[in-house]
């Protein structure tokens, strides 16, 4: 089932008991696979208290100090917002996200991360994502509480099944890890060729990177651009010692 395939993430948690009631809210709906960023009191026995009979989700979780190592090796991830951003990203409501998600876990590991209680995920790490996603609610009072928004979208997640699957796609999808050290790669070739100013780069490397998380790229497509953008060192003549690295 993909539901296996789809990771709750946890950035930042500062309550213990918000931890164990979206265990408690995941287990009822079927989702099992729960990753903690850098919170900042777990374990704690405030989590196991408030995750009842879900304390197995508890105990199979995993603890990550960066978000990096939390969806390495996802290709599609979705961040829960409720703020508009300067820069605005793909966003869908829940019921479509959860749609959506559900048809890319069929393919691999999907994730979708839930920030801070008192103010969410930052930009940088929303940038991470391929969409955004929103809860509708009351414009007078649109916050919800966080294991209150993990149990909308794991209903919804749970409630998807239903919906027929998008058809497969040709190539397995681009990890998170592929596609950020595709963005490296780019990033030191625009550098090398005086396209782009490292000192004020302005907003060319996060639209390139909401280019990318727009475009769902396969890992054919992922080394593809790699190959173009080696080639294209080649031809303008980068010095060696400015050429990125093959990681």
């Amino acid at each position: 089932m993909s539901l296996n395939n789809i990771r709750i993430v946890l950035v930042a948690t500062s309550h213990p008991g918000n931890i164990g009631a979206a265990a408690r809210a995941m287990k009822t709906m079927g989702l099992s696979q729960l990753v903690l960023v850098n919170p900042l009191r777990y374990p704690d026995p405030q989590a196991e208290w408030r995750a009842a009979a879900a304390t197995d989700v508890l105990d199979q979780c995993r603890v990550c100090a960066r978000l990096d190592e939390a969806i390495a090796d996802c290709h599609w991830v979705v961040g829960a917002s409720a703020r508009p951003r300067r820069i605005p990203w793909p966003v869908a409501d829940v019921r479509t996200s959860a749609r959506k998600l559900l048809a890319e876990a069929g393919a691999g590991q999907v994730a979708v991360l839930f920030g801070r209680e008192a103010d969410g995920l930052s930009n940088e790490e929303l940038q991470r994502c391929n969409a955004h996603l929103r809860i509708p609610a009351s414009p007078d009072y649109p916050s919800l509480n966080l294991a209150m928004a993990v149990q909308v979208v794991a209903y919804e997640l749970f409630a998807a099944q239903a919906v027929p699957a998008e058809p497969e796609w040709d190539r397995p999808p681009a990890t998170a890890a592929e596609v950020e050290a595709m963005l490296a790669h780019l990033e030191r070739l625009l550098v090398a060729t005086d396209f782009l100013d490292p000192d004020n780069p302005g907003q060319t490397l996060t639209r390139l990177r909401r280019l990318a998380a727009r475009a769902g790229l396969d890992q054919t497509e992922v080394r593809m651009l790699r190959g173009i953008a080696t080639q294209l060192e080649k031809r303008s003549a980068v010095p060696a010692r400015r050429r990125p690295s093959s990681a």
